[in-house]
């Protein structure tokens, strides 16, 4: 009898997702496939354990200038390394993004190469100009919900009543959301 076990699913499986962070990631400029990958496999570094990867999904972008190219999404649950904040990994987050290319917004929601959002820290709720858990916007966007649902359907984000699957069922079919063909293994 073979044994299909693999780390990362092992992992999800033993771990509550209120030891987990949830970091969205996006990019619509440059080669956003590849960026996205590399970007995942440099959150590797950031976990005590085997990163959870959804797949790679492309939409179309929401609230983003005219003519906007559209964007390659996923998302990764991570176990935080000890002593981590939520603030001391959106610091991590954001050089990382800059490493990547990320410049200084001129536009909002202007292409970029790199987002990281960070979308639930545990059960943290923070509300600050640096930061607010979770994401604000998470629960109304497909683009966040899909690949969340992938690797925890089950999550139920601070302040909500409702699973990440249920909050995915409610939304309307407004937004176009495409699983690339890619997909990360």
């Amino acid at each position: 009898m073979k044994n299909d076990s693999h780390p990362a699913t092992d992992f999800a499986l033993r771990t509550p997702h209120s030891a987990l962070a949830f970091v969205a990631l996006g990019s619509n400029l440059g080669d956003s496939r590849q960026i996205i990958l590399d970007a995942m496999a440099r959150l590797q570094r950031f976990s005590d354990e085997p990163i959870l990867k959804s797949s790679l999904w492309q939409t179309a972008p929401v609230d983003c200038p005219p003519d906007s190219p559209k964007f390659v999404n996923a998302m990764v649950g991570l176990v935080p390394r000890a002593g981590e904040m939520p603030e001391s990994l959106l610091a991590k987050l954001q050089s990382l993004e800059k490493e990547f290319g990320r410049r200084v917004k001129k536009i909002m929601n202007e292409p970029r190469p790199l987002d990281l959002d960070l979308i639930a820290f545990g059960n943290e709720i923070r509300n600050s100009p640096e930061l607010i858990l979770p994401h604000p916007r998470a629960h109304l966007r497909r683009f966040v919900l899909q690949p969340l649902c992938e690797i925890a359907p089950e999550l139920i984000l601070p302040g909500r009543a409702k699973t990440v699957l249920d909050l995915l069922r409610d939304l309307p079919e407004l937004e176009a959301t495409a699983r690339a063909r890619i997909l990360v293994p």
